[in-house]
């Protein structure tokens, strides 16, 4: 089934960081023939970036606002793309995954900081928040710590697509979206699973024999399972890899990206309660922090349902 991009909501907060995002909003709407979505969030707990601090709370969100639709017109530019300022007053993340509810988008575009250890037990993340409230995939894009400027005006290609697969319920939906988005982008697809270290290593101890014939039988079924995910069809506009990587999981896709020159990584998300969010994260989190291009986060919803 091949997923179509309809609306597309990019986020921005006009900081650098945040602005490399929306070349990858303009490229996917001109890909897919969408609507863009320029989308701001004023929160009024922090006029001070707009220079408004001593005017009345009214006078001061409509200067602000104005504020904003220069802005983004500014960003915008003359880029031959339908396309419409959305600017709402509130909490960043509530605020977009509302939007992205009212609009029907089909993938929200927001750039991340990559922010790790006590920062982000802190502050959090608006980027791991949407991931588990949106309505719809995010594609998180790590802003680069130089030439941002020379960012911004680089041709968005994805030509090497890894598609993280852990053969749960979810990973054909994850599949598809990779797959799409292959199929648009004339990529090459690299479908990857990670076979994680025992948890329990030490309860059991197979002879040497039997622990290099228990991993030689497992990886060839693996292999089985993961070449048998990749419609025959595929191989007419595509290339298509199936590797298996062993280790955590986070370390190992991450790796992989670097070492393929990956241009986008895409992977399923689950539900974590906060204690496990805030301490051990999902490989979804790590990989976004960690890896050197943008991550597709796809978590099934009452859309996704719908779709497949």
């Amino acid at each position: 089934m091949k997923i179509e991009l309809k609306n597309i909501i990019c986020t921005t907060d006009f900081s650098d960081f945040s602005n490399h995002a929306i070349p990858f909003g303009i490229a996917l709407a001109k890909e897919f023939g969408a609507k863009l979505y320029l989308c701001h969030v004023i929160d009024i707990s922090s006029v001070a970036m707009y220079g408004e601090g001593f005017l009345e709370p009214l006078d001061r969100e409509t200067r602000i606002t104005d504020y904003a639709h220069e802005d983004l017109r500014r960003l915008i530019g003359d880029q031959p793309v339908d396309w419409e300022p959305l600017i709402m007053v509130g909490h960043t993340a509530g605020e977009i995954a509302r939007l992205a509810e009212e609009k029907d988008a089909d993938l929200v575009v927001s750039a991340t900081h990559g922010r790790s250890g006590l920062k982000r037990l802190v502050l959090g993340s608006v980027t791991e928040r949407l991931m588990r409230t949106l309505p719809c995939p995010l594609l998180a894009v790590r802003s680069p710590e130089q030439n941002l400027a020379a960012s911004m005006n680089k041709e968005i290609r994805f030509q090497r697509i890894l598609v993280g697969c852990d053969f749960s319920p979810d990973s054909d939906l994850t599949f598809q979206y990779g797959l799409s988005l292959a199929q648009e982008f004339q990529s090459e697809v690299h479908l990857a699973h990670v076979i994680e270290p025992p948890v329990y290593k030490d309860l059991l101890r197979p002879t040497l024999e039997e622990k290099e014939g228990f991993q030689q039988d497992l990886r060839k079924k693996l292999n089985e399972k993961l070449t048998g995910m990749v419609p025959e069809e595929v191989h007419n506009w595509c290339t298509s890899k199936t590797t298996l990587l062993a280790g955590q999981p986070h370390e190992e896709l991450t790796k992989y990206a670097v070492v393929h020159n990956v241009d986008l990584i895409v992977l399923g998300v689950r539900g974590h309660s906060l204690v496990e969010t805030l301490f051990v994260g999902s490989t979804t989190d790590r990989v976004v922090r960690e890896a050197p291009c943008p991550v597709l986060s796809v978590r099934p919803t009452a859309k996704s349902a719908r779709l497949a």
